[in-house]
């Protein structure tokens, strides 16, 4: 990694990193199978199924609506109450809907694993990110915070390739089982091993009335939303970072929510041909992330790295939009290992515009504009896919939505292209790590 790290720190963001692919891994696992088991329950017998399609852009949606509160409440909490706390409520938030899914897989039951899986992604997307962000600025200097923000998106992307491998490997009716233990062995490892990193200050309020109490939480909150939007809207880098944020996750996001549905009606693809493809992005990821990033970032800096990312994201849409043959959605992915840079370049500026007691707040506001962008592409990606997906398309393109989210994509390349170049806007130092 850039910069000086000690054993300590190392061994500190190590008890971080272990559980969170665990955590990962056991996430990863279902993704590849969850669009047949959704498919077959809700349409059987059937190839294509709106009703799949449009449950998930119902979930995808009022995941994204809740997001653009939960997520900057979440930063909040966590700068005022510890990460470890935050982590281990957002990680066990999971064990609920891949539980649901290893006891049936009806039709009942999977209603029921999308109504816990969209309060559990109302926890855990996005937060766990900006949480994990902070965690790492809280032991680490800045300059090695950009390579620690590469290992956690890296360490994303070990757990994608260890989870398609068990998928892959795994017969059906075990992926779930196998799931549920590793989301409990997960919070079972941060209660022991975790550190907490923020120096909690005593509590002055326990002796008022619960009423009290109440008002004065909801008093505190309002407060710290106000802060954190002054620190935002203050700073010209943090207010253009949150629209490349914005119009990234509209974009990807409304890929991401048809895109094995649209694969699965156009070229037939199960289970094992997404595994293929998420374990060929995992080994890439793995490399761009934990090895690339760190050198690249180094010569040229989170924002070359982040437009670069962002050029890769209107390719990859563009090759799976105008997809002519099964072999494309394959060479399409490898622009995937190159857009999924735009994470941790991300979270290398807003830490780096940030004072370390911010960081929480910042790194949730920021994946509150993501939440945003991600509750309103659903809106018109569900209903465009089904559309251009049905007999009753207006012209043939299949991937029409696809090429309408890399319009999206590009809205944001230009944000990224016109963000400036100023160094730390506030007062404060954000070289020296919190925890020293």
């Amino acid at each position: 990694m850039e910069g000086n790290i000690s054993r300590e720190q190392l061994k500190i963001l190590v008890h971080l990193l272990l559980p969170l692919c665990i955590y990962w891994t056991a996430e990863e696992m279902s993704v590849s199978i969850i669009a047949d088991i959704t498919t077959n329950a809700l349409c059987p017998a059937k190839s294509t199924c709106s009703q799949a399609i449009y449950i998930n852009g119902l979930q995808q949606m009022v995941v994204g609506i809740c997001k653009m509160v939960v997520i900057p409440v979440l930063g909040q909490l966590a700068d005022e109450y510890g990460r470890k706390p935050l982590l281990l409520l957002i990680v066990s938030t999971a064990i609920f809907p891949s539980a649901i899914l290893a006891i049936d897989e009806s039709k009942g039951f999977v209603y029921a694993y999308y109504v816990l899986r969209m309060i559990s992604h109302i926890m855990s997307q996005g937060s766990i990110f900006c949480i994990s962000a902070a965690y790492a600025a809280d032991i680490l200097d800045g300059r090695s915070r950009a390579a620690a923000f590469g290992w956690i998106h890296g360490i994303l992307s070990v757990s994608h390739v260890l989870g398609n491998l068990l998928a892959r490997l795994l017969p059906g009716t075990y992926i779930f089982e196998v799931s549920v233990a590793l989301l409990i062995i997960a919070p079972m490892y941060m209660i022991i091993f975790l550190t907490e990193t923020v120096k909690l200050t005593p509590n002055l309020n326990q002796h008022l009335r619960w009423s009290s109490k109440a008002y004065k939480l909801v008093q505190d909150r309002y407060s710290s939303m106000r802060y954190a939007l002054h620190v935002v809207t203050s700073s010209s880098t943090l207010k253009c970072i949150c629209l490349v944020s914005f119009f990234y996750d509209m974009g990807m996001s409304g890929i991401s929510s048809v895109l094995m549905y649209y694969l699965k009606s156009e070229f037939d693809f199960n289970k094992n041909q997404f595994s293929e493809i998420l374990m060929m992005v995992g080994v890439g990821s793995i490399i761009t992330q934990m090895l690339i990033f760190p050198l690249v970032n180094s010569l040229v800096g989170e924002r070359v790295v982040l437009r670069i990312a962002l050029l890769a994201s209107i390719t990859y849409a563009l090759l799976y939009g105008l997809a002519w043959a099964s072999w494309v959605p394959y060479f399409g992915a490898l622009f995937r290992m190159v857009y999924i840079l735009e994470r941790p370049s991300t979270n290398a500026i807003v830490s780096k515009a940030s004072s370390s007691s911010d960081q929480g707040k910042t790194q949730g506001l920021v994946a509150g504009a993501e939440a945003i962008g991600s509750f309103l592409a659903p809106l018109v990606m569900s209903p465009l896919t089904s559309w251009f997906l049905s007999s009753n398309a207006p012209f043939n393109c299949k991937g029409f939505s696809l090429i309408c989210a890399a319009f999206a994509l590009a809205m944001a390349f230009y944000f990224a292209w016109i963000l400036p170049s100023t160094q730390e806007e506030n007062g404060e130092s954000v070289e020296a790590p919190l925890l020293a």
